[in-house]
């Protein structure tokens, strides 16, 4: 029986965004799948050195459950962001959910493949020290290559 391969393209870097990918390859790769996440435009501030600036905010995100109902002019207030990440982080924590580094070391302790887009790299004027090690700089074409071969192919 052939290994099934996962394609995972990760578009956003928000907090909430950012958990989606690293927790469905982390367990593909558990399950046996050969996996490799496409991290492009927004996506990519998911594979810098450091997360801390990852944030959510509760503006435009409608779904998102806040301990009191807030107006949207609320939401638009300074400082919104902060508390809204400070909340959600608070409330991982407490709940045991990994922390992103932690979910993305895993994911690399089981061999998922990370790639960077390069033309997104490029067009930011990131510098590829700002980087975690360990991840491949290549464009779409290289990611399709992989991602046209796939049993499983996500767009996150």
């Amino acid at each position: 029986m052939a290994q099934k391969k996962m394609a995972i393209i990760a578009s956003k870097g928000t907090l909430d965004m950012a958990y989606p990918p690293f927790i469905l390859a982390s367990t593909a790769a558990a399950l046996g799948y050969e996996v490799q996440v496409f991290f492009t435009f927004y996506g990519l501030q998911l594979l810098r050195k450091d997360l801390s600036d990852v944030k959510i905010s509760p503006l435009a995100n409608p779904a998102m459950p806040m301990p009191i109902d807030m107006p949207v002019m609320v939401q638009m207030l300074p400082g919104m962001e902060s508390m809204a990440t400070m909340l959600m982080k608070d409330k991982l924590k407490k709940k045991g959910v990994a922390s992103l580094e932690e979910l993305r070391d895993l994911c690399l302790e089981a061999e998922v493949k990370f790639i960077a887009c390069q033309m997104t790299v490029d067009l930011f004027d990131f510098d590829k020290s700002d980087f975690i090690d360990d991840i491949e700089f290549g464009g779409a074409a290289t990611f399709m290559g992989f991602a046209g071969d796939t049993d499983v192919c996500l767009f996150v």
